[in-house]
């Protein structure tokens, strides 16, 4: 099936509603409404709908969804069918934090390798075992290993080289952890996970200007209802 634009937004509630569906299977559910989906997990039932008509048409007039073959479908459509192997540049903490993170060793995803240029790190494994190697290697074990994703955790300053260098050997899809603007190439995916700014987002709403801007909002909305 050939889909048309999606957005970055409506992939990401689609690894919502998986996660979901995969919930409801654990309990035994085998049918749910859009509306009983969204009421149980506090989600938008329209929403929900209209995401899913992209790749078309999934529930069954007066039985709602069967939960076993939507999540079928969304394995499918998320591209979840298929093995991934992940390499990480950068054996910090946090590279072997993400090395050694269970969500990143799945039966999808798999990290096979990290690299650093700091030789003593060389050689050494993480708790569960994921090598550290140079980053002089970096083409040598993407092409051996047949690596998809590539993993960006090392510091600010070095960011933009650690993603030149990961694009001159032909990954095209990149998690970068570095809290800096990149310049990235067409034709290259990379999702930043910046958690700085997800911490200044949280203490925003602790402010006075969150809660004045709350009032603008209710003030807006009760305009709205009343005309």
């Amino acid at each position: 099936m050939k889909y048309g634009y999606v957005s970055r937004l409506t992939t990401k509630r689609l690894s919502l509603y998986l996660r979901c569906l995969n919930e409801l299977e654990s309990a035994g559910v085998k049918t749910i409404s859009s509306q009983e989906f969204a009421d149980h997990f506090h989600l938008n039932s329209a929403q929900m709908r209209k995401d899913l008509a992209y790749f078309g048409e999934f529930g069954v007039r007066g039985v709602g969804y069967y939960v076993s073959d939507l999540k079928d479908h969304l394995i499918k459509i998320l591209g979840l069918d298929k093995k991934y192997n992940i390499v990480i540049v950068g054996a910090g903490n946090l590279g072997r934090a993400l090395a050694d993170y269970a969500g990143f060793n799945t039966r999808e995803f798999r990290v096979v390798a990290l690299f650093d240029n700091a030789r003593e790190k060389v050689g050494m494994k993480t708790k569960e075992g994921v090598p550290i190697h140079h980053v002089d290697d970096l083409d040598e074990i993407i092409k051996k290993e047949k690596v998809d994703i590539a993993v960006i955790a090392v510091p600010a300053h070095t960011g933009q080289w650690a993603l030149d260098r990961i694009m001159e050997t032909g990954i095209k899809a990149i998690l970068n952890f570095v809290p800096t603007r990149l310049k990235i190439p067409k034709g290259v995916e990379v999702n930043t996970v910046d958690l700085k700014i997800q911490m200044e987002r949280l203490a925003f709403h602790l402010t006075d200007g969150w809660k004045k801007t709350k009032k603008i909002l209710r003030k807006k909305i009760g305009r709205g209802r009343s005309g």
